[in-house]
């Protein structure tokens, strides 16, 4: 079972990549290690050092199986900011594309962060839980740590959609921290799942992700999400990713098919 770091050492998403089944989710790829190769990609295939990663906007096409291949093109290159837009390949089927924004830091006297405090305790105040052993946890779930820290589990008929654990990942050493943060960020099933009486099908459509903190330093990271509306078979949810140090990094929406 490699791990992240073993992963992304003899990456080379022109060649492509026979994705391990211990990072799938049923039949296709974990979306959370699909966005983080392919922003891997982007960052290999620019001819000089891109700024960092600030935003990224996925769409989930199709089924990421077989031999995967990662297309990057730069779309505008400016002073400050770097647009790159990657489309991942299933064999020959379209299965992801992303759109990137790297950005260079600038002097401005405009700074502010209403984040509010970490919503839990420490990791060190959890205790570790198994998702692998739970009969409908996905296969990838095995490369992370996971310690909830609050709000629903999953599959408990839950009244309030929240989730809220600490994660951290195997092994990530020598990876880039965005690319870390990216591999990590969509580990937890979507918070509808809580609202759910038995295990049904739930599969993400689009993922778009801002980076507060675009080299996150750290292996605990806090990860909620929270589903805000479900109608229709459809879900719409609200994430953010804390630190050990209670800063926000990363805050995502996600628009989620739910199959109950």
């Amino acid at each position: 079972m490699p791990t992240l770091s073993e992963l992304l050492s003899s990456f080379d998403g022109e060649q492509g990549l026979l994705l391990p089944d211990s990072w799938r989710q049923g039949r296709t790829a974990y979306g959370g290690v699909l966005s983080a190769l392919a922003v891997a990609a982007a960052m290999q295939n620019h001819a000089g050092v891109l700024p960092p990663l600030r935003a990224m906007q996925v769409t989930f096409i199709g089924p990421a199986a077989g031999l995967l291949r990662f297309v990057p093109a730069v779309l505008r290159e400016g002073k400050s900011v770097v647009n790159v837009g990657v489309d991942v390949y299933s064999d020959d089927a379209l299965a992801a594309r992303l759109s990137l924004v790297f950005g260079r830091a600038r002097d401005s006297a405009v700074a502010h962060d209403f984040a509010g405090e970490l919503p839990a305790k420490g990791p060190a105040a959890y205790r570790d839980f198994d998702m692998a052993a739970m009969p409908f946890a996905p296969a990838f779930t095995r490369n992370f740590q996971m310690r909830p820290a609050g709000g629903a589990m999953p599959v408990s008929a839950a009244e309030i959609p929240e989730l809220l654990t600490w994660i951290r990942h195997r092994d990530a050493s020598g990876v880039d921290p965005a690319v870390a943060l990216i591999a990590m960020g969509d580990a937890m099933p979507p918070a509808a799942f809580t609202s759910f009486q038995a295990a049904a099908p739930i599969s993400s459509i689009t993922w778009n992700v801002e980076l507060l903190d675009p080299s996150p330093q750290g292996e605990w990271f806090l990860l909620r999400s929270f589903s805000q509306h479900a109608a229709d078979g459809y879900s719409s949810q609200d994430m953010q990713v804390w630190d050990e140090q209670g800063r926000v990094v990363m805050r995502g929406r996600q628009s989620v098919a739910v199959f109950a």
